[in-house]
């Protein structure tokens, strides 16, 4: 079983509950809203980052990272390739329409936040998944980020998720 760690919406800020549920992980995903680029030198002490921007990273946030990624969750280093082994996820922001069909492009992932609202579906054999936001508290809503474990690999590969509540409401 590979586990990746899955955040979103940090806005600078980085908890130290999160750090601790990160522990272990293989691979971290973050979709967007970064806000300062020391957060991913952070997460890559715990394991390999892929991260995009979001609709608040700008400046030298915004020229390092991509609006979109596809993302290999079965390489060591998330390298997307079209090994028979692959298990792609595609990461974006959510600001934005999704641009393309995951399911024909053979994703079986969806990642997005910026509503920082966390949730979780199925549909036509791809799983979305908004981890919700780990940053500043906005609102009533809640403070979470996610956890994947992939089984197998390609196409017999299971995905299952959950998202994890730091704030104790998810």
């Amino acid at each position: 079983m590979r586990r990746i760690g899955v955040l979103s919406d940090t806005h600078g800020q980085l908890r130290d509950e999160a750090l601790r549920e990160l522990e272990g992980s293989e691979l971290i995903l973050h979709a967007g809203d970064v806000g300062d680029l020391a957060i991913l030198d952070r997460l890559r002490d715990i394991a390999p980052v892929w991260a995009v921007r979001g609709n608040t990273d700008y400046g030298e946030i915004a020229a390092a990272l991509p609006l979109t990624e596809c993302v290999d969750l079965m390489a060591p280093d998330g390298v997307a390739g079209n090994a028979p082994s692959s298990v792609l996820a595609y990461v974006l922001h959510g600001h934005m329409p999704l641009d393309l069909d995951p399911g024909a492009a053979g994703i079986r992932l969806v990642v997005s936040g910026h509503t920082h609202l966390p949730h979780l579906f199925e549909e036509h054999g791809v799983l979305y998944l908004n981890p919700g936001s780990i940053g500043p508290r906005r609102f009533d809503k809640p403070v979470s980020l996610a956890r994947v474990d992939v089984e197998g690999e390609g196409a017999a590969a299971s995905i299952s998720a959950r998202i994890i509540d730091l704030s104790g409401e998810v």
